[in-house]
């Protein structure tokens, strides 16, 4: 190895040790030159937010594929009423069409609509569980994003960049605030279903970007074994398992001291060290073993449409009662009878069969959360790419629509509600506009983290986790 590539190692594990210390205020730069990243950062030491935190964890809930929410949650009388009629001029200038399918006559679908809770909250017939636990959700109906596709849309929401390369946030929240309970990864990913998932599903958005790769999401398995490897091999003792680590953990140490700037290879020493102690901790976490009949039912579990996503969002449960993080759950599609929420024709069959996967599980989970005195701390987000649009494509689909649509929040001190809206017909954001970037911000606020303040160095730039956008929605802050 020649001594400029040392160096350019030896300062970027240097850089790595400086961004970590400026966010944190571990010290001066002018005693951190020589430091490494290694000594400075451990993602499973717990860190002072930034601010008193509202919230203790976020169970995200990406509905990948992007949900007609025209079709769920925005009510719209004037759409019904135009139903069958060309899009408006008023409404489409200077409108770019997201994909090459054009733009048909506007669409209703055959939905009944009622106001639910004290809130009078507008609810289809296609989310009756939802709609019981209305009043302590907070419905973003003035939502917007950039990128007319599925995987520009989703690393935007999901990382805030529109290429890939940027952390996802979880590894931000992780960064931040470390590690609750050292024997469970702080940011777990719960991938459910089949299909494409409309790019939802790729190992890019819950990436950990220029992070320390110990912040990435640590994906589990679908069924009762979610977690590959955990059991100790056959014929090897807890003493000698023990040795082998700690003579890797000798090793990778040295080499670590070498090359700072490895943070691929201080992550797997770490994930040894966490695999460890997962030995014990994580097989308890994941098995509903424990759980009650009643708490089962109430999930969905054990009946066909809804079990996998009901397994899934116990699991959620009880991995934020047990310190972790930040949990993603990614909704792919509950057969092949559908790809995802992608519903460009057959809008009808797709969101009855999507619906019935999801709806019944997530009212569950709000209200066992609510139960257990958790959703005061716990950030359930349902979130999407983009929503779609008003008028129709394929005689009985729906494009995409990153101009407005409906994303929601609830528990982690927000305060129930409707905030903003769309125009008459649902196609853009007309009040209340919400960006991507001010959701992440938000989150984080709620967390007690300062999104301008949360900071890492990277080629020669102070990195946030909304890159340089974002204002946290303040009309939503209980």
């Amino acid at each position: 190895m020649s001594h400029h590539d040392h160096s350019r190692r030896h300062f970027l594990g240097s850089a790595a040790g400086i961004a970590t210390a400026g966010a944190f205020g571990f010290g001066s730069f002018g005693g951190l030159q020589s430091a490494f990243a290694s000594e400075l950062f451990d993602p499973t030491t717990p860190r002072q937010p930034h601010h008193p935190a509202k919230a203790k964890a976020v169970i995200w809930l990406h509905m990948a594929g992007a949900p007609s929410t025209l079709d769920l949650f925005d009510y719209k009388p004037e759409l019904i009423k135009l139903a069958g009629t060309p899009l408006p001029d008023s409404f489409g200038k200077d409108l770019k069409t997201a994909t090459d399918g054009g733009v048909g006559n506007l669409y209703a679908s055959k939905r009944t609509w009622k106001q639910h809770g004290e809130s009078g909250a507008w609810v289809s017939d296609l989310l009756p569980n939802i709609a019981k636990q209305a009043d302590d959700i907070a419905f973003l109906k003035g939502s917007k994003t950039e990128g007319s596709t599925h995987v520009i849309a989703s690393l935007k929401l999901h990382t805030a960049g529109l290429v890939p390369g940027r952390p996802a946030l979880g590894s931000w929240v992780q960064y931040g605030l470390g590690s609750a309970n050292p024997d469970l990864p702080a940011f777990v990913v719960l991938p459910t279903g089949v299909g494409a998932a409309g790019g939802g599903r790729g190992a890019v958005i819950w990436s950990s970007g220029f992070l320390p790769a110990a912040l990435q999401g640590t994906p589990f398995r679908k069924g009762d074994s979610p977690i590959l490897h955990l059991a100790r091999p056959d014929g090897i003792t807890e003493k000698e398992q023990r040795a082998q680590l700690d003579l890797l953990r000798a090793l990778n140490g040295e080499h670590a001291e070498r090359y700072p700037g490895d943070t691929e290879l201080i992550a797997r020493a770490k994930s040894y060290d966490l695999a460890y102690r997962m030995q014990v901790s994580a097989p308890e976490a994941v098995d509903l073993g424990k759980e009650t009949a009643t708490t089962k039912a109430a999930y969905g579990i054990g009946s066909k449409e809804t079990d996998e996503y009901g397994t899934a969002l116990l699991r959620a449960r009880r991995l934020v009662e047990r310190g972790v993080r930040f949990v993603h759950v990614i909704s792919g599609a509950p057969d092949n009878s559908v790809d995802s929420w992608d519903a460009h024709n057959n809008l009808e069959k797709n969101h009855a069969v999507m619906c019935k996967q999801v709806d019944q599980p997530v009212g569950a989970l709000l209200a066992d959360l609510k139960a257990r005195g958790l959703l005061e701390t716990t950030l359930v987000v349902w979130a999407s790419e983009f929503g779609r649009t008003p008028y129709g494509q394929s005689g009985n689909g729906r494009d995409h629509n990153p101009w407005g649509y409906t994303q929601w929040i609830a528990g982690g001190g927000i305060k129930p509600g409707t905030y903003g809206g769309t125009d008459e017909i649902g196609l853009r954001a007309a009040t209340g506009v919400v960006d991507t970037y001010d959701l992440q911000a938000t989150l984080l606020h709620q967390l007690g983290l300062n999104h301008k303040k949360l900071v890492f160095a990277h080629q020669g730039r102070a990195e946030k986790a909304t890159t340089v956008f974002g204002d946290v929605i303040k009309e939503i802050l209980a």
